[in-house]
């Protein structure tokens, strides 16, 4: 692993490492789609995306959404990794439950996933950062039952935990609870993180395998500027998993990454600036 927090690049004229990202556009340019992209080139990576909502955002938050026909989704998948491949894949907003299943089942088709060829990284988006719903209250239990059990790593924000577990993860004993919930649901490994847990002033991540618990714990970082943080550690981690990373590995190695990108964060707009992944190409 690269004390740089580079990895390894394709010489000019030869194919990177391919990833997938199925997720939202956003607007502003500081979620979704738009800062998995911006991770994937500047880690290195060609970025193959399946685009499941259109939303209508900016730096103070949704003012609403368009979805993408589930068939779409589906065949948006199926048209790039038939074609191009991938060495690994993420999910974002999904919006509904028929396109979480039209998406469950590409990957099913397609050896994406847990146990299959093509590792898969689940960002459950239920909520923007602002709150405005991004997730079909009705969709949780197909998000439970069909993506989930999927998934080679769950990275939930502990608002998400919440609503898919019940846990409300107010300390390290309730984050533990919570991992053992997520893995009981069916995920390879669960990733419980700490940005949201406000009481500390550093950001404890937990990860946990069914039996063995990883901390990643990093100085909480005093910035507002924090839209797409979660996207940006997902994205981090499936551009690790591409290129062969253990969990354990690829998630240190988002979590140095996201911390780079919070400490860069800038100001956007009136609301919520984003992270900022550029520092790469201004660092000395």
């Amino acid at each position: 692993m690269s004390d740089d927090l580079g990895l390894p690049t394709a010489a000019p004229g030869v194919t990177p490492a391919r990833v997938l990202t199925i997720a939202g556009s956003d607007s502003g340019g500081g979620a979704g789609i738009q800062a998995d992209m911006r991770t994937f080139a500047l880690l290195g990576l060609h970025a193959c995306v399946a685009v499941t909502a259109v939303t209508v955002q900016n730096s103070l938050g949704v003012q609403g959404f368009q979805e993408i026909e589930p068939e779409t989704v589906a065949a948006q998948i199926h048209s790039v990794v038939t074609d191009i491949g991938v060495g690994a894949a993420k999910t974002g907003m999904l919006a509904s439950a028929p396109i979480i299943e039209a998406v469950a089942d590409a990957c099913i088709d397609l050896g994406i996933g847990r146990d299959r060829g093509v590792p898969l990284v689940v960002d459950p988006v239920c909520a923007s950062m602002h709150g405005d719903a991004l997730l079909a209250t009705e969709a949780l239990d197909t998000l439970r039952t069909r993506l989930i059990p999927l998934a080679t790593v769950v990275t939930p924000n502990l608002d998400e935990v919440r609503l898919i577990t019940g846990i409300d993860v107010v300390d390290a004993t309730s984050q533990r609870a919570a991992a053992h919930a997520l893995h009981d649901l069916g995920a390879l490994w669960a990733l419980v993180k700490g940005g949201h847990l406000r009481s500390s002033d550093h950001s404890p991540d937990l990860l946990f395998d069914g039996d063995e618990f990883h901390e990643f714990v990093h100085p909480r970082i005093a910035t507002t500027h924090d839209h797409g943080a979660g996207d940006t550690l997902a994205a981090a981690i499936a551009s690790a998993l591409a290129h062969g990373y253990s969990v354990p590995d690829a998630v240190s190695f988002a979590k140095r990454w996201v911390t780079r990108g919070l400490e860069s964060a800038y100001p956007l707009g009136a609301g919520h600036g984003p992270v900022n992944p550029l520092w790469r190409v201004t660092a000395p």
